[in-house]
C-alpha cells in the first residue's frame, strides 16, 4: 500500500472531471464510463479534514473490489457498477512518471456511468451512532418505533433499512423515514428493490464479517439505475468510510458504552474529545493519521485474507 499521501488527484487535464465528493473525483473516460479516483482525504461529521491518511484511497478501492466480486458470487442477481481496477491505457502512456501512475491505478475504478438514486441506502444491524441519539430521544430509529430498553451498541431485532438524504456538497445528510425515501424514490418498484437489496447485502456482508471476527454493526450503500431500471449497486461498499466495524470478541462485554471499531470512529472521538467536531480546517496530528490508517488496514486484512492490496 502507498505510505504517501494524495489528497488532490491530479490527472494533468487527461480526462474531463464530472465531480468531486468528499473522498473521490469522478472522471469521465466517455459517455457510458467513468473513472473513480479515491483520494487519501478523510471527511467526519460531514466536514473534509485538512490532510489524509496514507494509503487510505488505495485501501478503499482494493476494499470495495473485494466486496463487489465477493457480493457477485453470493448474489447472482446483484448488478453492479464495477468494471475493473485500473487506470484506461492511454492515460497511463500519456501520464508518463511512473510513480504517479502507480500511485493512481491502485486507488482507480473504471465503473458502468449510471443515473443516481437520490438517498443513500442506510442499513442498521445494531443500535449506535445518530439512530442511538434518536432513540434515547423518542424511542425510534428513523421514526420506526423500537423494543424498549435497547442499549447503545446493542443487536436489532432485525437489520433496518433507515435511509438518508443524499446532500449536497457541504451540505448534511439528513434520517429521513422509509416512507419517504420511496416517495424521493419516485418510483415503487425501484424503490422496493433497493430496501431489498440493501437488506440482502447486509446480511451477507454481516456473515462474511462474522466469520472473521468483526460486527458490521451498520452501513452505507448508494444504488444507481441503467436506463431500463434495473438497481445497480455503485460508489464504494462496506469499507471503513461507509460502515461501522467492531471487534466482535469485546462488543458484548462494551454494550451500554461506545465500542472499539475498525473505522473512522477513532477519529470522530479524537475531535469530539478536543471540541472539533464539525470544524472546519481540522489538521489531524500525525499519530492520530497513523492510528487511523492502521484502524483501516487491520479491517481490510480480516475482512479480505489479505495482507497487501492488489488489483
Amino acid at each position: 500500500m502507498t505510505s504517501s499521501t494524495l489528497v488532490d488527484i491530479d490527472l494533468k487535464g487527461l480526462l474531463p472531471k464530472v465531480a468531486s465528493g468528499k473522498v473521490r473525483d469522478l472522471f469521465a473516460i466517455d459517455e457510458d464510463t467513468l473513472l473513480f479516483v479515491a483520494s487519501d482525504r478523510i471527511s467526519a461529521y460531514d466536514v473534509v479534514m485538512q490532510n489524509g491518511i496514507p494509503g487510505k484511497g488505495a485501501l478503499l478501492t482494493a476494499m470495495s473490489v473485494y466486496w463487489f466480486k465477493y457480493l457477485q458470487n453470493k448474489i447472482p442477481t446483484l448488478k453492479t457498477h464495477f468494471i475493473k481496477q485500473s487506470l484506461p491505457a492511454d492515460v497511463e502512456t500519456a501520464l508518463g512518471d511512473q510513480s504517479l501512475s502507480s500511485s493512481l491505478r491502485e486507488r482507480s475504478m473504471q465503473v458502468r456511468r449510471l443515473k443516481i438514486i437520490p438517498v443513500e441506502s442506510i442499513v442498521r444491524g445494531y443500535i449506535t451512532g445518530s439512530g442511538w441519539a434518536e432513540y434515547k430521544k423518542s424511542g425510534t430509529v428513523n421514526g420506526i418505533a423500537m423494543p424498549p430498553g435497547l442499549v447503545e451498541g446493542q443487536q436489532l431485532p432485525q437489520p433496518l433499512w433507515t435511509p438518508s438524504t443524499k446532500a449536497e456538497a457541504g451540505a448534511k445528510d439528513e434520517n429521513i423515514n422509509p416512507e419517504k425515501a420511496r416517495e424521493l424514490i419516485g418510483d415503487v418498484a425501484v424503490a422496493k428493490r433497493v430496501e431489498e437489496l440493501s437488506l440482502e447485502i447486509y446480511t451477507t456482508a454481516a456473515k462474511r464479517a462474522e466469520e472473521v471476527g468483526i460486527v458490521l454493526a451498520d452501513t452505507k450503500f448508494e444504488f444507481g439505475l441503467t436506463s431500463d431500471n434495473e438497481v445497480v449497486l455503485v460508489d464504494e461498499v462496506l469499507t471503513p468510510d461507509s460502515s461501522r466495524f467492531w471487534p466482535k470478541q469485546t462488543w458484548e462485554q462494551n454494550l451500554g458504552k461506545q465500542q472499539p471499531s475498525f473505522d473512522k470512529q477513532f477519529l470522530r472521538d479524537w475531535l469530539v474529545g478536543q471540541g472539533l467536531k464539525g470544524k472546519e480546517g481540522v489538521v489531524i496530528p500525525e499519530e492520530i493519521a497513523r492510528q487511523t490508517a492502521a484502524k483501516y488496514k487491520e479491517a481490510y486484512q480480516m475482512l479480505t485474507g489479505e495482507n497487501t492490496l492488489g488489483a
